[in-house]
């Protein structure tokens, strides 16, 4: 049997709020640079902020702040938000470099031919700026959690 609520867990509310919040923010910085509006972003990895270090931050951050600093189960959390950004900056963004260089090959040899070529997606992962930001939007929710949820 399940006991509680889970709308009542305010780290899990601390980390969605985070995650929609930086999906979401998405739409308006991306119009702000291109003018144009890409509601893709609204459920496509990369882009700034980046919603998973916004996520994972605000809940280790929340975990910290509601379980407490000193708890194992906040260690793993900064573990594995530690693991989410170095991967969104540096092994997603290769990756997505990697599909960039692809695609242009791709473009190159096959032009004019009647093969079908189905594009790699190319932004797969972050801008170190990015991460920042999805670190700052997820400290940020956290500690607004924490303050107006107890």
């Amino acid at each position: 049997m399940i006991h509680g609520n889970i709308l009542a867990n305010r780290v899990l509310i601390a980390g969605l709020i985070a995650w929609i919040l930086a999906q979401g923010l998405k739409l308006p910085l991306e119009y702000l640079q291109t003018r144009r509006w890409n509601w893709a972003l609204l459920i496509s990895t990369g882009g700034m902020p980046s919603s998973h270090s916004a996520l994972v931050v605000s809940t280790a951050l929340a975990i910290g702040l509601f379980v407490g600093f000193d708890s194992p189960l906040f260690a793993l959390a900064v573990a594995i938000a530690m693991v989410v950004t170095y991967d969104a900056t540096n092994i997603r963004r290769q990756a997505g470099m990697h599909a960039q260089k692809i695609n242009l090959l791709i473009n190159e040899l096959f032009s004019g031919q009647p093969i079908s070529e189905e594009r790699l997606k190319e932004v797969l992962g972050h801008t170190p700026l990015e991460v920042a930001g999805g670190v700052i939007l997820g400290v940020a929710v956290a500690l607004i959690t924490w303050f107006f949820i107890k």
